[in-house]
């Protein structure tokens, strides 16, 4: 079996969303530069309760805890918004909202990876990458 995808994020989101749907409370996933800092970001904002690195060879893995057993997953919706055949980007001044503030979007700008928010204030435009709440 191979490791290999062709969108890294897409199989992140949709190992995280069929997680969720199912009720398991954490994944494994196989690790990335880009899929350490799009978790991370998640984990910040409270949508994941944690996450860790794990090495191992050829290549380590991602170990992403949705919620603790016993509790409601923060997740309701997590879906990718660029994809390979549709790139989305957006100006600093149109970053849209998700659900009136109450959920975020994960852009890439040319400063790195950050929230919808955080680029807002930075004013810096970027690729939409994923959108959850």
């Amino acid at each position: 079996m191979s490791l290999q995808s062709t969108d890294q994020i897409a199989d992140l989101i949709t190992r995280i969303r069929n997680a969720v749907m199912v009720g398991k409370t954490e994944i494994l996933v196989p690790t990335s530069k880009l899929k350490v800092a799009v978790v991370e970001i998640l984990a910040k904002n409270g949508y994941l309760a944690s996450c860790e690195v794990i090495d191992g060879e050829p290549r380590g893995m991602l170990h992403v805890v949705i919620n603790q057993p016993g509790t409601v997953p923060a997740i309701n919706e997590i879906t990718k918004v660029s994809k390979p055949g549709r790139r989305v980007y957006t100006a600093a001044d149109q970053i849209p909202t998700v659900k009136s503030g109450r959920g975020m979007v994960v852009i890439s700008t040319s400063k790195g990876l950050m929230t919808g928010r955080e680029a807002k204030k930075n004013r810096l435009g970027g690729e939409i990458l994923v959108k959850v709440w």
